[in-house]
Order: structure tokens, then sequence, then C-alpha cells
């Protein structure tokens, strides 16, 4: 059962996990420090990396850091 849960996933199971769109997926990659691998084209991912950066605020300081600009 731990061997399920310690395997990459893709792009549409991450957004499905986190409940964002594929676009808010590409857009914390490149600009927010989300843990995301490349492998060949596609980018994979390892829940506990992604659960780790929500909790440690990963997602929610971008829009920190976008309100305290305006």
């Amino acid at each position: 059962m731990a061997d399920a849960e310690d395997r990459w996933l893709s792009i549409s199971e991450i957004c499905e996990h986190l409940g964002v769109s594929n676009d808010t997926v590409y857009k914390w990659i490149d600009k927010h420090e989300m843990p995301a691998h490349r492998m060949g084209r596609p980018w994979k991912f390892k829940k506990y990396e992604v659960d780790a950066w929500v909790k440690a605020g990963g997602a929610v300081e971008h829009y920190k850091k976008s309100s305290d600009q305006a």
C-alpha cells in the first residue's frame, strides 16, 4: 500500500488532488517553486512533496505577494 502512495503523479492527478486547474499548477511550477520533476516532456509529482509545499504556504504565498504589490 505504501508503494501506491509513493508513486509519481501526472499533472491531471495532482490537479485533481489539489482541486485546481492545469494552468494553476503550471504557474505554481514556473513562478512559485512548486515541487515538480520533468520526465522527458511531462511533469511528474510526488504527493508528499506537493502536500508539504502547500502546508508550508507555497500556494498561499503567491497570493500574499500579489496583494502586497497592489
